[in-house]
């Protein structure tokens, strides 16, 4: 780990998911490493392997990527980054999106397209097993028992340890459970954007990981004024508050936000040492 004095020392904690897999709670969305819009290639290809590196020796060991970030692109970059990988690096990857252009995502999760989308997966990210498995997207015109079925099958084939999905109600997620064992749930939700609230207490009443996407959300919302006079406070940004917030909100938070940037991500980390207190996070309510 690195031994700068500013790198976090508590990274907000420890979560294990799915029972055996023990993460820092704190870890890293890889979808900013591709190009505009999610979409081809970063301009600099070698400063994202350096970030990610970097992320790594500052002792974050959760990272979320899926196929669908470039498409490919990200998953790449990881591997060229990582691979072989540390012992205690987890490695969380999604399917179920296609991509026909930047920042489109049409949502394809037939059975047959999920098994090659493992496939590919596992070759990109050069892996014999993916930790977690995510459904990126529960498909309106596939029951959700086959997206999972393929799923669970792969899991029983020894190619995926665990199984998440992603932006679900609670009541797709009860039904989910029905068809697999579901270990993690990602919803978008910030200090701005509460509307995945339930589901948040869901994973808590079940002890699975939540991990919410776009997790620096803030601006323009009522709460915005109290970010920033608790930030200026704290000689503090927005956005570090924001994620403290997520940290304090509950410990089956497993925050991932993301960037290209090694000043950014240094920026994000730093969070995990701020302490709000019980006005603080009041006024943040």
């Amino acid at each position: 780990m690195n031994s700068d004095s500013t790198t976090p020392r508590t990274f907000g904690g420890e979560i294990t998911i799915g029972g055996d897999l023990t993460v820092r709670r704190l870890g890293f969305g890889a979808m900013r490493i591709t190009g505009e819009g999610i979409w081809g290639p970063p301009t600099d290809r070698a400063g994202a392997v350096k970030l990610i590196r970097h992320v790594v020796e500052s002792g974050v060991n959760f990272i979320d990527t899926a196929d669908s970030y470039g498409p490919y692109v990200s998953e790449e970059i990881v591997a060229e980054a990582l691979a072989p990988y540390r012992d205690d690096v987890v490695i969380a990857t999604k399917g179920g999106l296609t991509r026909t252009g930047p920042n489109e995502w049409p949502i394809d999760a037939r059975p047959e397209r999920l098994r090659g989308c493992v496939e590919g997966s596992l070759r990109r990210l050069q892996l014999e097993r993916i930790d977690l498995y995510q459904l990126h997207r529960i498909d309106p015109k596939v029951p959700v028992e086959e997206s999972l079925g393929a799923l669970t099958e792969m899991q029983r084939e020894g190619k995926i340890r665990h199984i998440g999905i992603s932006e679900t109600s609670v009541e797709e997620y009860e039904r989910c459970k029905r068809s697999a064992t579901i270990v993690s749930v990602q919803n978008l939700y910030n200090v701005q954007d509460r509307s995945a609230e339930e589901m948040l207490q869901a994973c808590e009443r079940d002890g699975i990981a939540f991990l919410p996407w776009f997790p620096l959300g803030g601006k323009g919302t009522p709460n915005h004024a109290a970010l920033e006079r608790i930030a200026a406070q704290k000689h503090a940004t927005p956005t570090q508050i924001a994620l403290a917030w997520l940290l304090a909100r509950s410990q089956s938070i497993l925050p991932i936000p993301g960037t290209s940037s090694i000043a950014h991500f240094d920026e994000n980390l730093a969070a995990a040492e701020i302490e709000l207190t019980p006005a603080e996070l009041a006024a943040l309510a």
